[in-house]
């Protein structure tokens, strides 16, 4: 019985890659996705239930993909099955973010956010990150600005606007994430939105936007909270 495990097991990953190569992604549920990845770097046993535990105790796809190394150590992954799940993730992130290039953000906005939700909505921590644009809007830098706890005393106007001048930027968009998951905006953002504005404002840069992302719901602009 031992000897033919490894063979159904086997028989069991060649029909899944099967489905998956000649009906596309779709073909595959979520346990079934999670399944395939940890097959590549454990070809020889039954993962299906692991992936279907790893789901349930993280809660989603997305989650599991992006909770951080110690934890899935703790959960009993390898590094070869956490690497694959690491790789998923990255790739899925790389693939966002090149649509953005070339392209007028202002025009491609669900792009936009489908980046910043797939980088930012998971990180246990406060990130800034700044997307500075052309004359056409289009990405001439997309960087981390500032990391840890945000407020307006934490994010420093006159650096973010030195940046942005050192890009030769005409115009930026602010964005950064809430931990909590809600991105409901609070006056503190409000206050460091309006400020960073007002500061913009003389050296002929435009601030576009401060987008909050939580990892529930969609992001939030500024903008068209009436914030800017």
């Amino acid at each position: 019985m031992n000897d033919l495990a490894p063979l159904d097991a086997a028989g069991h990953r060649a029909r899944l890659r099967k489905r998956f190569i000649e009906e596309g992604e779709t073909a595959l549920l979520d346990h079934e996705l999670v399944e395939y990845l940890l097959t590549l770097a454990n070809r020889r046993g039954d993962t299906k239930a692991l992936a279907k535990r790893l789901l349930a105790q993280f809660g989603g796809y997305a989650e599991l993909l992006e909770a951080d190394v110690g934890t899935l150590r703790r959960e009993g992954l390898t590094d070869p099955q956490i690497g694959a799940l690491k790789i998923a993730a990255a790739t899925a992130r790389r693939l966002l973010e090149h649509r953005l290039h070339g392209r007028d953000l202002l025009t491609s906005w669900q792009a936009v956010t489908d980046y910043l939700h797939a980088k930012m909505a998971w990180r246990g921590t406060e990130e800034v990150r700044g997307l500075f644009l052309d004359t056409k809007n289009r990405l001439l830098a997309n960087e981390t600005l500032f990391e840890g706890t945000v407020d307006e005393s934490a994010v420093h106007v006159r650096e973010v606007l030195a940046r942005a001048l050192a890009l030769g930027a005409s115009a930026l968009i602010l964005v950064h994430n809430h931990p909590s998951g809600d991105a409901t905006p609070s006056r503190a953002d409000i206050r460091l939105t309006r400020e960073l504005a007002d500061a913009a404002r003389p050296l002929r840069i435009l601030l576009h936007d401060h987008v909050i992302i939580g990892a529930t719901g969609e992001p939030v602009s500024l903008r068209a909270a009436g914030h800017l």
